[in-house]
Parts: structure tokens; sequence; C-alpha cells
């Protein structure tokens, strides 16, 4: 089974949503349903980042890491992550 850590980015106000999840289809499309109280108001959401992880303990770790970037250390993560992709 695998983790994953991801970052979702607001199509309305270009805010970032980082989060930890198993089913990474699944939780982008409740996002954009509106079932996150935070997520409500913003949608429609973006995936922006994904790291896939083989340990719960470790995606949870990473997670709060990641919470903890502010935007320009955020920005930077994405932009390695499209370039790695790409």
């Amino acid at each position: 089974m695998s983790f994953y850590v991801y970052i979702l980015q607001s199509l309305v106000d270009d805010s970032y949503y980082k989060g930890f999840t198993e089913d990474i289809e699944q939780r982008l499309s409740r996002h954009n349903r509106g079932e996150s109280r935070y997520a409500r108001t913003k949608k429609p959401w973006q995936l922006v980042y994904l790291e896939e992880l083989p340990i719960k303990r470790e995606a949870l770790i990473r997670e709060k890491q990641i919470k903890r970037y502010n935007s320009v250390y955020l920005k930077q993560l994405i932009e390695s992550y499209y370039s790695s992709a790409g």
C-alpha cells in the first residue's frame, strides 16, 4: 500500500492546501465537491505536488514538514516536482 503527501492549489485565490491520504484521486474529488470546510470556498482545486511514500508514519512526518514551509519554499518544491516530472 502507498501513502501520499500532496499539495493542492486553489484556482480561485492560488492558496495551497497540504495533506495526506491513501487515495489521492478520491481526496481531490472530495475537495472539489466541497466536503472540506476550508476547501469549500476555494474550489476548484488542482493537484500541484504529490509524493508517494511506502510507510504511513513517514508520510505523516513528511506532511508535518511540508505544512511548516512558507510560500516561497512551497513554490520551489512545486517547481522541482514539475521539472522532475517533465
